[in-house]
């Protein structure tokens, strides 16, 4: 059966149904009215899939771990019309066990979803200077620091990032875990905003914090259908509230949604219409397509900024592209400085042998050696028996301590024996490099991880934590890590791809030093504004530096 849960809302529906994004479980086996830890929205809950603010808002949101890639490019269209080439990773024949000691490693012990990001105009959202914002134009992109020009970073446009986020199959479905099928991968576009003033510092009514996809970084979320119709509204409303919710739209109909299987290979084409911004799937492996369109007629929309109101508003709203190319640094509020990006989403889970009756880990598994810790008590696990298949218990908060998979030497390319590492670990997932406008390549690329931004969450249980103002004591990989993943290249299909894993994954053909530390490079400072039409200066990111892209697509 499933759990009603308070960052999780369970619906009733069976559990072959595949579900999005909101990485949830939390429990609510407490009386009624009393949800506990996990009553506020789901950005701030620590309990989702959002993108990673550059400091905490109310609610002590915590960050997300995000390996990334990031495609840079003077092309016009670079920051609109965006092509990639993927494929989907697939699972060992043997599915993992209860304790997580030994055995295999599936795909949703690793991360919850991998995206395809990019950011997009709202008028609404952060810095909340201007409610204007020009689609498609490098104009928008201001980051000068002197608060009396008109480039200052404050007078911003207003901006939110878009994630194409994927969903494996085999594991506990959406909104109570982070799975899709059984047996194959979903997607969703997901945008988030962030609903403050960072010239005044002042946050948004809290009377939109009741919104299940509300609070400071309100989303918007469909699911990619085969006819590019939106399930139902995606505007953060739409969905309701947590005594009242409405989650038609983001309990995905498998009538409708495109669904994929394990090896396929996916065409992801991301541009702009008059409509508002569209992505279409192609899986060039069964010839089956879908798309969705951020726009008004799919029920987009945006939460408005009315801080001194009672009550939460949404007007209708048709995302589009911030930018012309992919130079620009990206938004001013998230801890990430991109703008064309991929990206993975990992740190959260653990395993878990005994799950007590308020959801609580009793018995920890094999990755919690010395015993519970914060991880196992936060009323944030699931019994395996929710599972669609692979049955297994699982605790999904931020894994502070990094000690699940995530940080251990259980991702593809990890074994020199490649034969063993392929019955024990998942497949890698392969990506070619963006093409803009369908034909020009992005002729630079950076690495770059937000570790910085989440060690520094980390201070009441790993003293000494990251100082993200001097840099002193974040490090790659984070304390208690065995292992953190990286980025490399290979062929497929006689093209250059890209892949994610360790240094021994069979054909590679750059390895950019062979570990994160060497990847993802040296600490990376970013200016935001802040209250009072000043600056600040933080450190949320280890940064590899603009390179040459050394893997065009074919």
């Amino acid at each position: 059966m499933k759990h009603f849960r308070p960052a999780v809302i369970a619906v009733g529906v069976t559990l072959a149904i595949a579900a999005l994004t909101v990485l949830a479980s939390a429990a609510m086996a407490a009386a009624p009215g009393k949800l506990g830890f996990y009553d506020r929205p789901l950005c701030t809950s620590g309990a989702s899939l959002c993108a990673d603010t550059y400091v905490n808002p109310p609610g002590q949101y915590v960050g997300h771990d995000e390996p990334s890639l990031e495609f840079k490019s003077g092309v016009a269209g670079s920051g609109n019309d965006i092509t990639y080439t993927i494929t989907l990773p697939t699972e060992p024949s043997q599915q993992p066990n209860n304790s997580g000691a030994g055995g295999t490693t599936w795909n949703f012990q690793l991360r919850p979803t991998f995206w395809f990001g990019l950011t997009l105009c709202d008028t609404e959202s952060a810095p909340e200077f201007t409610n204007k914002c020009t689609a498609d134009s490098d104009a928008n992109n201001l980051v000068g620091t002197n608060p009396r020009r008109a480039d200052y970073i404050g007078k911003h446009p207003g901006n939110a990032f878009m994630e194409l986020q994927f969903y494996g199959p085999g594991y506990v479905p959406q909104f109570e875990g982070f799975g899709c099928t059984a047996h194959q991968y979903c997607a969703a576009m997901t945008i988030d905003s962030r609903t403050i003033n960072q010239n005044t510092g002042v946050e948004n009514t809290t009377a939109c914090n009741d919104f299940i996809l509300g609070g400071p970084e309100p989303i918007n979320w469909a699911y990619v259908t085969k006819n590019g119709q939106s399930q139902a509204p995606a505007n953060p409303l739409f969905t309701g509230t947590f005594d009242n919710p409405n989650l038609s739209a983001v309990d995905p109909d498998l009538n409708k949604d495109l669904l994929m299987s394990p090896g396929d290979r996916i065409r992801i084409h991301m541009h702009d219409t008059s409509a508002g911004f569209r992505t279409d799937l192609t899986d060039l492996t069964t010839g089956q397509s879908g798309f969705m369109t951020a726009s008004t007629a799919n029920g987009f929309g945006h939460i408005l900024y009315t801080p001194n109101s009672n009550t939460c508003h949404e007007k209708p709203y048709a995302f589009h592209p911030e930018y012309s190319t992919a130079n620009p640094r990206g938004n001013t509020w998230s801890a990430h400085t991109y703008n064309v990006a991929m990206s993975d989403e990992i740190g959260h889970f653990e395993n878990c042998v005994q799950i007590d009756s308020q959801f609580n880990c009793a018995v920890p598994g094999a990755q919690d050696s010395g015993g519970l810790d914060e991880d196992d008590d936060n009323n944030f696990c699931v019994p395996g028996t929710d599972s669609t298949l692979v049955q297994i218990n699982g605790c999904f908060s931020d894994d502070e301590d990094w000690d699940g998979q995530s940080y251990r030497a259980d991702w593809p390319g990890t074994d020199s024996n490649a034969n063993r590492d392929q019955r024990l670990h998942p497949s890698p997932l392969l990506f070619s490099s963006p093409v803009a406008n369908g034909r020009t390549q992005y002729s630079t690329i950076a690495f770059e991880t937000d570790l910085p931004r989440i060690e520094a969450s980390d201070a009441q249980d790993n003293p000494p934590f990251c100082d993200r103002t001097t840099g002193a004591n974040c490090v790659n990989p984070p304390n208690g890590a065995q292992f953190y993943p990286f980025f490399t290249t290979g062929q497929t299909h006689g093209a250059c791809t890209w892949q994610e894993g360790g240094n021994f994954i069979p054909g590679t053909t750059h390895h950019f030093g062979g570990s994160s530390t060497s990847e993802f490079g040296g600490l990376l400072k970013t200016v935001y504004p802040e209250a009072g039409f000043t600056t600040q200066t933080l450190i949320n990111n280890f940064n590899s530096g603009d390179k040459s892209n050394p893997c065009p697509a074919g």
